[in-house]
Order: C-alpha cells, then structure tokens, then sequence
C-alpha cells in the first residue's frame, strides 16, 4: 500500500451561504479533508475567501483545512492563517523562488503543514528543490487546470508531473487540483496522486458519498497494481 488516500471536497464549489453545514456534510460522507481556495485577486484574477472565513469554519469543525493559496505574497498569510485555524498551507513556487526556505520554515512553526503548488506551465524541475532540502514541503500540488476559478475541464497533459513525482518520491503526498471526478480519476490515480481535490464533481452530484467513495477507490485499486 502506498500513501493514503485522501479526498478534499473544494469548498470553493460549497454553499457558501451554509459553509458551516456544507462542511459537516462533507465530513460526514466520508470527506478527509476540506480544500479551501484562498485567491487574491492578483496572482489569480478571482477573490474568494481569507483567513476571516476559515476563522469562521474553524468553530463548526476540527477537519483538516487545506489551503492552497492563489497570492503574489504567501509570507504574508501565515500568520494570520495559523491564528485563523488552517491545518496545510500550500502556496505557489511561481512566487516563492526566492524566499520559499523562510516560507516553510514559517510555515512550520506556526503548526501547519507546508506544501507547494504549481501552475500547468510550469515545468515540475522547479520543485524538486522543495521537496528535497533539509527545510522541505510535505506535499506538492499539480495543478490539473489553470488556477483562479472552478468548472475548468482537466487536463490530462499534467498527468506526466504526476508520474515524475511519483517515481522520484515514492513516500511524498501528491495533490491534484482541477475538474477531478468519476470520469478522470483513474488516469490521476493511476499516475501516482494520492490527494484527491474535487469540487463541481462532488457538490454537483446528489450522492455525494457516492462519488467520494468512488474516488478512494480508484487510488486505493491504482496503489496495488
């Protein structure tokens, strides 16, 4: 058996209305995380929510909250995250070349998990650095459609990040992020993710058990070949 499933419901595709609800709905049909998009309006040009909601959500729920985080500058969102409530914090190599040691370190010290995400352009080489320092991410997230907004069709190209990751990191958690669900979740599962992110897939669906379920399988089935 390799690394464990894990499916995240996208909150971003949630009644944001009854989030609280949305939430414990989620938990209760077999969710094991809860994906929170955290976008700035800058480095994506859609705004959803901050560290006031998760804040918010933190009181109705203890479920592990990943968030990715779709800003120009992450460093100024850890702080204010950790106090909020977030379990992972994963921000996007495209705007942490520089700074991502102090990023993780920080990270870190502030109780959450550090993970790294990047965009489907971007070549998968510039995050190997961050998965193999001696201050390093636990996670890396491959984007399977262009960051910013919910509904996107996935694209099966990225696929070939996943396979790299895979057989470089046996043992690292790998997220896939962007139209996952029952039609392409075997092509994902089979190239090595383990971290489940579906949105539109799973909300949309009146059985929304069913389909994560359907999910845990199919990466449960792919770890045994």
């Amino acid at each position: 058996m390799g690394v464990a499933a894990k499916i995240a419901p996208s909150m971003l595709s949630s009644d944001f209305a009854n989030l609280a609800s949305e939430a414990h709905r989620m938990i209760q049909d077999g969710a094991d995380w809860l994906h929170m998009d955290i976008m700035d309006g800058h480095f994506v040009p859609n705004l959803t929510l901050g560290a006031p909601v998760i804040q918010s959500l933190r009181k109705h729920t203890d479920a592990y909250l990943d968030c990715h985080l779709m800003v120009t500058n992450p460093l100024d969102y850890v702080e204010p995250l950790a106090k909020a409530g977030a379990s992972g914090f994963t921000f996007h190599v495209e705007v942490s070349k520089d700074n991502w040691q102090e990023l993780v370190h920080r990270i870190k010290s502030k109780g959450m998990t550090p993970g790294v995400a990047l965009k489907p352009g971007t070549p998968i080489e510039e995050v190997f650095p961050l998965v193999e320092g001696e201050t390093h991410v636990d996670m890396v997230l491959v984007m399977t459609v262009e960051p910013g907004f919910g509904g996107q069709k996935f694209m099966p190209e990225t696929m070939d990040k996943v396979r790299t990751l895979r057989k470089k990191y046996p043992s690292l958690n790998i997220e896939v992020d962007g139209g996952l669900g029952p039609s392409t979740i075997d092509i994902a599962a089979s190239a090595g993710a383990n971290c489940i992110v579906a949105g539109s897939s799973v909300f949309g669906d009146p059985d929304p058990a069913k389909v994560i379920s359907l999910l845990r399988t199919s990466v449960e089935e792919s770890q045994k070949k």
